[in-house]
């Protein structure tokens, strides 16, 4: 099964050290994206001239998008009936993707294990 990568990952990861599993899971093409990922890391990349990265980014398998509207504002009725606050589209539509291609989400993101609780969305957990 495809592992998405959320921001949050890939910010630890390149931040800070962490999560150093996400190269093997790279290196056997377990790992995917989609344009919000790349669009939320890459001008960050750019302004410190990490070139290669984000060669390496883009050159990642990427999730088509596909959005559907309708569920959207269902998973954000779900959300607010639930005591979910102030989760933002973006986050809707990462949840959306990753659930529309059976994959797995690798995050941070408090959000998304509460949207778990009640959705089809299914979580990587990192081994330690």
């Amino acid at each position: 099964m495809k592992i998405f990568v959320d921001t949050s990952i890939w910010i630890g990861y390149f931040n800070n050290g962490l999560y150093d599993k996400l190269e093997l899971l790279i290196e056997n093409d377990l790992i995917v994206i989609n344009d919000i990922i790349l669009t939320e890391m890459i001008p960050f990349l750019h302004n410190i001239k990490a070139i290669a990265i984000i060669d390496i980014m883009t050159s990642l398998p990427k999730n088509k998008m596909n959005i559907n509207w309708k569920s959207l504002i269902e998973l954000q009725k779900t959300n607010l009936a639930n005591g979910v606050n102030k989760v933002g589209i973006p986050d809707l539509i990462i949840c959306q993707n990753v659930m529309q291609n059976n994959q797995l989400l690798w995050t941070n993101d408090k959000h998304f294990s509460l949207m778990q609780n009640y959705s089809d969305l299914e979580l990587f957990e990192q081994m330690p």
